[in-house]
């Protein structure tokens, strides 16, 4: 009779409930064994997962069952990055609270990813806008306000005027709001700080710890770090131009050995000098003004035409008092970067090139390519950026751009102005103090009490958390909890007098900077974390494992590292100071677009036709020829998503897996194709059908590797694969493991059926009954319900998801032939392949039968063959 096919529909769900009523994946903080913690990034909750979530989540359960087949007590959480706009503004769309709107897409979500089998310890399941979640937040921003880690102070900050609310300036993208795409303005307004800046050297020296990081991830965090080493020259004001009261501008620089090619000094709207020469010029301050509505972030002070307005200030030159530079309010210079001011340098500077040509500002260039003409060398309209050789510099001509470095700083040390050094050298970051205040309703509050007679006050920790009213409305613009009628009044915890709560609320990446300590102890209500389980000799940090999206290589990964070390510096953990040890960003989800007559359609509406080799879409529905488009990151716009539902209903979670894991290197995109995922799903029922054909002859037998015959060849490829699969997972090269498996499967293939007939001997069905068994393994991870599916058919006894990872013969893995390169003359003509262990004699007698070598001799005896043991062969002809 034939074999069934494999059902899906059937066999996830039955094993769903067996892994959930044994509760082999909830984890005991007091197993002795070696500890192991894998995470994926936790989910916004925005109301289905997409294909993303399915790759992402699907990569971390492979880890997650290998290490615990590996023996190891595997920590695998998960929760939900619960806080954010989006819930409010669907709570003001659709007139609900975003409470009922977080938790329902929470429920249809968890929901979804159970579908999908994944290895997740759902005890600890935590939400970040429950109030047991946040009240620890709280508790932790108090204890940091108490370190001097947090801040209260005015400052210019990027202005949403969509969302109503002040972001990051990581959180502007081309001068628009991250979310609303509104164009940012500047707003002078009091808000709270994560003094992140207080560690930047220790994030900058902690990247080098971090060797299972990518790359390209660290050097991101490098650049927005930002450590240079410059100099603070203070330059003198020319007394005939300066305002009352001033007499100097301070300038940092990593370029001081161009100071014979400034021009101009550039000062921000917003720096001192600035302010008051406009207090006289009213031309200035409107200037002033119009680019105080430009965003603050860098790329769009970087795309916007440069401007400037000469304030009729000048400066002397350090080394030169008879040469005076004009100041120049310009639009691309922050208050917030340096000191707010610069001098800029025309010939190596291109920002400064362009700005002087404007302004018809002179252009001296002051270093040149070793080697050019220094009568003829000029800077015209690209600045001259590469090393070189000073010139136009005075006692500098002739030096290397570092040598100049040097003698100008000596020389500026050893000048005096107004009682300090005219030079001193500093080193600087580009990072800047985290911004953390928001003006919405949906994060976590404040935990501070603002009273006139006492200022800021801490909550007390008593009366923790500081709970969000329910009773909200969102019909007027701006933050609820500022015109919500009772809540921000209160008395004050110092004297008792009348005060009002902080209505700001947390960035949502506060949230998100810490959630990955909470999980190995959630049920701790006393504290954010139990110091005996969070890290040290019984603790579960670092995360040995992290997997999540590139796109938060630079803003979560920052923050939960200088967070890691706030909550060292606080008593909530014991000596861990990097929180992930292993990172790993995986690639996206795309898919072809499709375009009709009215737009974008989705990929389930249309129908792929090949016709003369060409493929042509239609729609389903009308058959309308439908454009096939490029290959994009799956989007709710262009509606080229494929609802994980839908597969899983179609093919089963296992096939999903399957497919997210084989088709790329994991680190890249994946294209999504239903050919794809209609191979995978054949793969599926293959190992199905093979194992299920032969098992009523195979379960009877014991499993035995051979080292001779079929039954050695098939012994020697299962423990290769074994062993290789197993390191393959170690890298996380998932889909180098999958073609591995899909070798191995076609190895076995015509054996099993053999067997299945009935034909095979003892030891060839030995040797089967191991592959099969070894075969189930490895596909445990990937597909975990096909593994216990057909572990059952077999007989075995107990699950899959428990079995330990079998261990390979390292003497079945040994190659007994080599390929040794075979050179006439010493150029190399071809390859042999031999027994590892031939000795020279047969080397030279398996040579002298190439069909090259005898084409080359042509009947002739070589003057003589050298044979390298196992490493080359070179006839001499």
């Amino acid at each position: 009779m034939a074999t069934e096919r494999y059902n899906p529909r059937a066999a996830e769900p039955h094993w769903q409930k067996v892994w959930e009523d044994a509760k082999i994946f909830e984890t005991r903080n007091d197993d002795p064994r070696e500890k192991y913690y894998v995470l994926e990034m936790f989910p916004y909750p925005s109301g289905r997962i997409h294909m993303g979530h399915v790759r992402n989540y699907a990569m971390g359960d492979v880890v997650a069952r290998y290490k615990r087949a590996k023996g190891f007590n595997v920590l695998h959480p998960m929760g939900w990055d619960a806080f954010g706009l989006p819930a409010e503004n669907a709570a003001r769309d659709n007139k609900v609270n975003p409470r009922e709107w977080t938790y329902a897409n929470i429920a249809t979500m968890r929901g979804q990813l159970r579908t999908m089998g994944l290895s997740l310890d759902w005890s600890r399941e935590l939400a970040t806008c429950d109030p047991s979640y946040y009240r620890h937040q709280q508790k932790m921003f108090l204890d940091f306000w108490n370190a001097r880690l947090v801040e209260r102070k005015s400052a210019k900050v990027n202005w949403d005027p969509i969302d109503m609310t002040v972001l990051a300036n990581e959180q502007v993208i081309d001068g628009r709001g991250w979310r609303s795409g509104a164009p940012v303005e500047q707003r002078d307004l009091t808000q709270w700080f994560f003094k992140i800046t207080s560690m930047s050297q220790e994030l900058l020296d902690g990247l080098d710890m971090l060797d299972r990081w990518p790359e390209k991830v660290r050097v991101m965090q490098q650049n927005w770090i930002g450590r240079s080493e410059g100099l603070l020259i203070r330059w003198a004001l020319d007394k005939a131009t300066a305002p009352a009261g001033e007499s100097e501008l301070e300038v940092y620089t990593t370029r001081p050995d161009t100071l014979f090619g400034a021009s101009f000094m550039g000062v921000s709207p917003d720096h001192p000098l600035a302010r008051k020469a406009a207090e006289k010029d009213p031309a200035l301050a409107a200037f002033a003004e119009e680019c105080r509505r430009m965003g603050t972030s860098v790329a769009a002070l970087e795309t916007a035409e440069k401007r400037g307005f000469d304030t009729g200030i000048r400066v002397v030159h350090p080394f030169d008092e008879n040469w005076t530079l004009p100041v120049y309010v310009a639009n691309f210079v922050l208050m917030e970067y340096g000191t707010g001011a610069i001098f800029g340098c025309p010939s190596g500077d291109q920002r400064d090139l362009d700005f002087a040509n404007k302004y018809g500002l002179p252009v001296v260039p002051v270093v040149m390519p070793e080697g050019a003409d220094t009568a003829t060398f000029q800077v015209a309209q690209e600045a001259f950026t590469d090393d070189g050789v000073m010139i136009n510099s005075r006692f500098l001509d002739g030096m290397k751009p570092e040598q100049a470095f040097e003698e100008v700083a000596n020389r500026l040390e050893k000048i005096s102005i107004n009682g300090r050094p005219q030079g001193e050298r500093k080193v600087q970051f580009r990072l800047r103090d985290w911004l953390i205040s928001r003006q919405r309703y949906w994060g976590c509050p404040i935990p501070v009490i603002h009273c006139e007679a006492c200022g800021a006050v801490p909550v007390p920790d008593s009366d923790l958390p500081v709970f969000l009213p329910d009773d909200v409305t969102f019909d007027k613009p701006g933050n609820p909890l500022d015109h919500h009628p009772s809540w921000k009044h209160v008395a004050c915890p110092k004297c008792g007098g009348d005060a009002r709560r902080d209505t700001d609320t947390m960035d949502t990446f506060v949230d998100s900077s810490w959630y990955f300590a909470r999980f190995t102890d959630p049920w701790n209500e006393k504290q954010p974390t139990t110091l005996a389980y969070v890290d040290g000799p019984s603790g579960w940090l670092p995360v040995n494992q992290y997997i999540g999206g590139v796109e938060h290589a630079i803003l979560h990964l920052l923050y939960s590292r200088f967070f890691t070390r706030a909550m060292k510096a606080t008593g909530h953990l014991n000596t861990v100071e990097e929180p992930f040890e292993g990172m790993f960003t995986q690639g996206m989800v795309v898919h072809e677009t499709f375009k009709g007559r009215d737009g974008w359609v989705a990929p389930a509406d249309v129908r792929i036709e090949e016709s003369d080799g060409e493929r042509k879409a239609v729609l389903i529905s009308t058959g309308e020829p439908v454009e096939i488009g490029s290959i994009e990151k799956m989007s709710k716009s262009k509606k080229n998503v494929v609802d994980p539902d839908d597969i899983i209903a179609s093919y089963g979670a296992d096939t999903a897996r399957w497919f997210m894991l084989s088709d790329s290197p994991p680190d890249r995109d994946v294209i999504w194709t239903e050919a794809g995922v209609e191979g995978a799903h054949r793969f599926v029922q293959r190992v199905w059908r093979l194992i299920a054909e032969a098992a009523p002859v195979l379960k009877q037998v014991m499993p035995k590797s051979a080292s001779k015959g079929e039954a050695g060849l098939i012994s020697k490829a299962v423990h290769r694969t074994l062993k290789a699969v197993g390191e393959d997972i170690e890298r996380l090269s998932f889909n180098k493991a999958v073609a591995r498996l899909y070798e191995l499967v076609n190895t076995i293939a015509a054996p099993l059926q053999t067997a299945a007939a009935g034909k095979a001997d003892a030891a060839l069905q030995a040797a089967l009954r191991e592959a099969v068994d070894v075969l189930i393994a490895m596909i445990a991870p990937m597909m975990p319900h096909l593994a216990e599916q057909c572990r059952a058919e077999m007989g075995q006894d107990g699950l899959a998801a428990t079995a330990a990872w079998p261990a390979f013969d390292p003497a079945l893995i040994v190659e007994n032939e080599i390929t040794l390169p075979v050179q006439v003359n010493g150029k190399k003509r071809g390859d042999l392949t031999i027994a590892r262990d031939a000795d020279q004699l047969a080397v030279e007698k398996a040579v002298l039968e190439l069909d090259f070598i005898k084409s080359v001799l042509n009947g002739s005896a070589p003057k003589k063959i050298i044979v390298v043991p196992q490493r080359i062969v070179n006839v001499v002809a």
